[in-house]
């Protein structure tokens, strides 16, 4: 089958999905519309962990080594508490600057035959188009326009959050909580190159506005970020972008995925909050499903309901954790006077559906209880998804 594909937004999503499309069919016509001027992007690097690497080989062997080859790992994490640090030894992750991403994938997909059209902006389909794919963010012009069809719900999160970028190279995954006499505020730090890492500054609102960041300037607020976090940045400062500022996170679902020839794809699908580190990996894995259900369907409804099928599963128990994750950092203060080793262990466990209904000190003996016998393991990965999946349905049915 072959296709006229229009792809609005050219993130990490579009471009991986029209590399694919065009691998499968080199006779596919495929036009990638991007609103930006050609190298300039917003963020500072993203992460990805060994098995993404691998799937990755699997549907594009080039373009999985040229990204292997501009990463950068790690496969420790650390924990600074105050003026007390805990090392866990983890499983092996990866970051790349989003930039060097971008480009990588532009370049891939120009050689591969795919037309790219910076500074130019849909926010309608285009006539004579087969496909029209919405990749173009959590603020979708074309999800926008026909919310009232996909059914789209966002949920604002609680704590302010910003993202930022260091000189600091962390040789690990590194989590910072720093008190204040307004409350604790934290850093999640990875580096993504050589010489620069990512900074995830978050707060309670009452912490926010007790520091006055609510009312400061990005320079003064960033200076005082500085002082705050001194001892982990080690004398390196801390870089913001022009006019990216404090945020708070917020979670967008879809109940359907496609309208007529349209199609979600990316953020502008869904969203998990940023402390799982997934966002980009999950919008390339909707790419590499869409081009699976095109490829192996006769008609493109029938690859779009396909696609969206598949892809709201597999995302059921990502978005469950994210949820979890997000409300661990909202109730740190349930957490942070723990014995350092222990609030540690527990920060890994920020996922576990059980975690808020169990007092910490207990859930954590019973944890590692769990870890010693296998009997235990196997109730405990049987229990947990069914929990999830009780509370995400009263929660639907309260808001229905």
């Amino acid at each position: 089958m072959r296709v006229k594909v229009v792809c609005v937004g050219g993130g990490p999503a579009g471009l991986y999905l029209a590399i694919l499309l065009k691998r499968q069919n080199p006779a596919h016509d495929i036009t990638v519309h991007e609103r930006d001027p050609e190298g300039s992007t917003y963020g500072w690097g993203v992460t990805y962990r060994r098995c993404f690497l691998d799937k990755l080989r699997e549907h594009d062997a080039a373009t999985a080594r040229a990204i292997e080859d501009a990463s950068v790992g790690y496969s420790d994490g650390v924990a600074h508490v105050g003026g007390l640090t805990i090392r866990h030894h983890g499983d092996e992750g990866f970051g790349i600057g989003r930039h060097r991403l971008l480009d990588l994938l532009a370049d891939r997909a120009r050689r591969l035959g795919v037309r790219l059209q910076f500074e130019s902006e849909l926010t309608e389909p285009p006539a004579g188009a087969d496909l029209v794919v919405a990749a173009d963010g959590v603020r979708s012009a074309l999800r926008t326009r026909h919310a009232a069809a996909f059914d789209t719900r966002i949920v604002p999160g609680r704590n302010p959050y910003m993202w930022l970028g260091t000189t600091r190279i962390f040789d690990a995954f590194t989590f910072a909580f720093t008190e204040t006499e307004h409350g604790w505020i934290w850093v999640y730090g990875y580096r993504y190159s050589a010489d620069h890492s990512t900074c995830v500054v978050e707060c309670s609102p009452e912490t926010f506005a007790g520091l006055g960041l609510d009312r400061a300037s990005q320079a003064d607020g960033v200076a005082l970020l500085e002082k705050l976090f001194a001892d982990v940045l080690d004398g390196h400062p801390l870089i913001g972008r022009p006019g990216a500022g404090w945020q708070t996170f917020r979670t967008l679902t879809n109940r359907t995925w496609h309208h007529g020839n349209l199609v979600l794809l990316g953020d502008a699908a869904h969203t998990t909050h940023y402390s799982v580190g997934a966002g980009t990996t999950l919008a390339l894995e909707d790419a590499m499903c869409l081009a699976r259900a095109v490829h192996e369907h006769a008609s493109l409804p029938g690859a779009l309901a396909a696609y969206e099928r598949r892809r709201q599963a597999e995302l059921l128990p990502v978005q469950s954790a994210a949820r979890y994750s997000a409300q661990w950092y909202e109730n740190l203060p349930r957490y942070i006077h723990l014995p350092p080793h222990r609030m540690f262990a527990l920060l890994g466990q920020r996922h576990s559906p059980l975690l808020p209904y169990i007092p910490p000190q207990l859930y954590y003996g019973l944890d590692r209880a769990v870890g010693r016998f296998q009997a235990l393991r196997r109730l405990k990965r049987w229990l947990g998804p069914r929990v999830a999946s009780t509370l995400h349905a009263r929660s639907s049915a309260h808001r229905g």
